[in-house]
């Protein structure tokens, strides 16, 4: 039995973060050196079984976990509240898919980032929920631009294989690269809704899960080119995923989604960590 990560944490994306702390530890955070931990997502459709909030619940979740592995290891972090006003291309055309302009995202980013330079902190970690190239190029043009006009070291956290899909420099100042586990040769694409994001929605807030949808989903079974076109968004992604997931939602379970937030949460924590020594 995998003993809960997150120790009934809540169902509030405000538990744990800045927003439900006092001014005066804010303070005493910063003095300490602590590091500001932000999850950046979007409010989109998930399909038929989880909520249009997923993309920053997995972040918040992932993040609290992180948290206490940084701790574990003599660094300090708050977690900034949750950013969800972010950019949606491939589902842009489903109900509830929010369209925020990039450049209003990156505004926002900006005046984040200044706020905490603000309040004594030198260093920013961003960790997007969010999958679409769109927004996750933005997020990286918000950290450069953040970072600029603050004065301030902001980075967000990519996987190798987010970077290399997005022809993002490895060398880049303002990227944290995770390390992770490759998919298997041959292995199912799931990239929305599917296993991996409805496991962990399953293990970190069940509550809006609704798991008595699941087992009447099938899984998409999509290849490369299908994948391909869905990216495209609008109605290419409608065409390809009437139902608006891409994977096997129905094989999705708690226990696999509480091995998934550990090992995540301990990527982050490994890039965070690996950031900090480089910079000394």
């Amino acid at each position: 039995m995998i003993e809960d990560p997150l120790q009934q944490g809540g169902y509030s994306i405000f538990h744990e973060t800045m927003a439900d702390m006092i001014y005066p530890e804010i303070e005493r955070a910063a003095k300490s050196g602590a590091v500001p931990l932000w999850g950046l997502g979007v409010i989109e459709q998930h399909g038929p079984h989880l909520p249009l909030g997923t993309d920053v619940y997995v972040p918040m979740a992932v993040l609290r976990l992180a948290r206490r592995v940084l701790a574990g290891r003599g660094i300090e972090s708050v977690i900034v509240p949750p950013c969800y006003w972010g950019v949606n291309h491939v589902t842009a055309s489903y109900a509830g898919s929010f369209l925020v302009r990039p450049e209003v995202f990156v505004a926002l980013m900006i005046d984040v980032f200044a706020s905490l330079k603000k309040d004594g902190f030198s260093h920013v970690f961003c960790v997007s929920g969010h999958g679409d190239a769109v927004h996750n190029r933005t997020v990286l043009d918000g950290v450069r631009q953040g970072s600029a006009a603050a004065a301030i070291d902001g980075r967000t956290i990519v996987s190798r294989a987010m970077a290399a899909r997005l022809g993002f420099d490895s060398a880049d100042p303002h990227l944290a690269i995770a390390p992770e586990e490759g998919a298997a040769p041959g292995e199912p694409i799931d990239v929305h809704a599917g296993r991996w994001e409805t496991s962990l929605m399953w293990a970190a807030f069940p509550e809006v899960v609704r798991s008595d949808v699941l087992p009447g989903l099938a899984p998409t079974d999509f290849a490369p080119a299908d994948l391909a076109e869905w990216r495209k968004g609008g109605e290419h992604a409608r065409g390809k995923s009437p139902h608006g997931y891409v994977g096997d939602p129905a094989s999705a379970s708690r226990e696999h989604g509480l091995r998934l937030l550990q090992r995540e949460a301990a990527l982050v924590a490994d890039a965070v960590a690996a950031a900090l020594a480089r910079d000394g």
